[in-house]
């Protein structure tokens, strides 16, 4: 059994978050909690695949996002109209575009960077790379 991923980050706007993942990746909502032990979140997914993004908020001690330049979250898109669609769906939602830290991922790629600092790399490529 594969196991499912879920990345987890903090946030500082629920609403917008799921504004620009959802428009920039295409991806929907699968759940939400409002005031669990102090936390709201919420899950975006797609049922097609094997991760899913959590977005949380903490109201009793906030949390602020601490996002580094080379913490990232890379997507492979080898269908090259495909990835510039995805480019362009991201720019349409609002991520802005910045130079990636390590030049690698400039080579066949787009970096995206959210309101929170949190960086999208869209690669036009396959995984995996041999």
């Amino acid at each position: 059994m594969i196991p499912h991923l879920r990345i987890a980050r903090p946030v500082t706007d629920l609403a917008e978050s799921k504004k620009l993942y959802c428009l920039g990746l295409g991806l929907q909502e699968l759940g939400n909690f409002d005031e669990h032990d102090g936390f709201s979140g919420i899950m975006l997914g797609r049922s097609d695949l094997n991760w899913h993004l959590e977005f949380t908020v903490c109201h009793r001690h906030p949390v602020e996002p601490a996002a580094t330049v080379d913490d990232l979250l890379v997507l492979y898109y080898p269908d090259k109209i495909l990835w510039q669609k995805t480019c362009q769906q991201m720019l349409n939602a609002g991520f802005l575009t910045i130079n990636s830290f390590n030049p690698y991922w400039d080579v066949a790629g787009r970096t995206f960077i959210d309101n929170d600092g949190y960086r999208t790399v869209l690669q036009n490529r396959a995984w995996p790379i041999g």
